[in-house]
């Protein structure tokens, strides 16, 4: 059951990964986006890790797809403005895109199956472990980086202030 549903959102996650690169209006293509990130996700759950799929679908889906509509549509990209790509352009990029695929397939090929990569334990990517083990573990690194975001935070405070004469 689970497999078939891996092996479903797998294939949804690749067509639509295909139409966000083929569709030629690029809110069609935020659009396809936006359910690759979904199904994705999804994908999280699946694997019983919740944080990061309510996270992936919070910072991905949420905040920079919303980003990427605002300027697609602020920009108000229309075909006949469209710079046209020469067939040279066009030719390197099939040529690196099969290279790409091809590099991904061999590096696949000595994959274990599916059903090895499952966890076998039920409370791997719950919050609660994760909690623990941040706040056990990597106690340390954990508060260095909070006071580096405490002061980057103040650091653009103190740039975008206006100087008062």
């Amino acid at each position: 059951m689970i497999l078939n549903l891996f092996y479903f959102l797998a294939f949804l996650s690749v067509i639509c990964s295909f139409m966000v690169v083929t569709a030629r209006n690029p809110v069609h293509s935020v659009l396809y986006l936006i359910i690759t990130f979904f199904t994705i996700g999804c994908q999280y759950l699946i694997l019983n890790a919740q944080f990061l799929a309510a996270v992936h679908i919070i910072v991905y889906a949420g905040a920079i797809m919303v980003l990427f509509l605002y300027v697609i549509m602020l920009l108000n990209l229309n075909q006949t403005t469209e710079v046209h790509k020469s067939n040279y352009a066009k030719f390197a990029a099939a040529i690196a895109s099969g290279l790409l695929l091809l590099v991904m397939v061999s590096s696949l090929k000595g994959a274990d199956l599916l059903s090895n990569a499952l966890p076998q334990n039920s409370q791997v990517g719950l919050i609660e472990n994760l909690g623990k083990i941040l706040f056990n573990s990597f106690l340390l690194p954990f508060e260095l980086s909070a006071i580096l975001f405490l002061a980057a935070m103040v650091g653009a405070v103190l740039i975008g202030k206006n100087e008062v004469k």
